[in-house]
C-alpha cells in the first residue's frame, strides 16, 4: 500500500473509533444522581457552592434532609420549590437571602461548626 491509502485507512479507522465513543458515551452514560451533590447559589455577595454530601454525611455535619427542607415529612421526600407555597408578592414569603443567612448561618453558629464569616462561604 502507498501512502496515501495508509492515510485514507488510519482516517476511516479514527472516525470510526470516534463515532463508537460518541455511541457508547450517550448510550451508557452516568445517571444523575437523586440527592444533589453541589448546588451553587449565584448573588451579588459572591457565589456560594452549597456540599450536600458533606452536610449529609456522618463523616460531616450528619443532619437530616428536613432539618432545612420544612416541608419533607419522611425521608427520602423531594422537597418542593420554596415559590410553590410562597409568593414573591406575599406577605409570608421572605427573601431567599435572610432565610438561607438565618438557616445556615444559625445553624453553624449554633452547632460551633461550619464557616460563619462572609469570605468563608462566599467567594469574593
Amino acid at each position: 500500500m502507498d501512502k496515501k491509502a495508509l492515510r485514507t485507512v488510519a482516517y476511516g479507522m479514527a472516525a470510526v473509533f470516534l463515532l463508537v465513543g460518541v455511541v457508547c458515551y450517550a448510550a451508557f452514560a452516568k445517571k444523575a444522581p437523586e440527592t444533589p451533590i453541589r448546588i451553587m447559589f449565584k448573588n451579588a455577595g459572591g457565589n456560594v457552592l452549597f456540599d450536600h454530601k458533606t452536610h449529609l454525611s456522618e463523616d460531616g455535619y450528619g443532619i437530616a434532609c428536613a432539618d432545612c427542607h420544612h416541608d419533607i415529612e419522611n425521608e427520602g421526600d423531594t422537597p418542593a420549590a420554596c415559590s410553590e407555597c410562597h409568593t414573591p408578592d406575599g406577605e409570608d414569603a421572605p427573601k431567599l437571602v435572610d432565610v438561607l443567612h438565618s438557616q445556615c448561618k444559625g445553624c453553624h453558629d449554633e452547632g460551633g461548626s461550619g464557616p460563619v464569616e462572609c469570605s468563608q462561604c462566599h467567594a469574593m
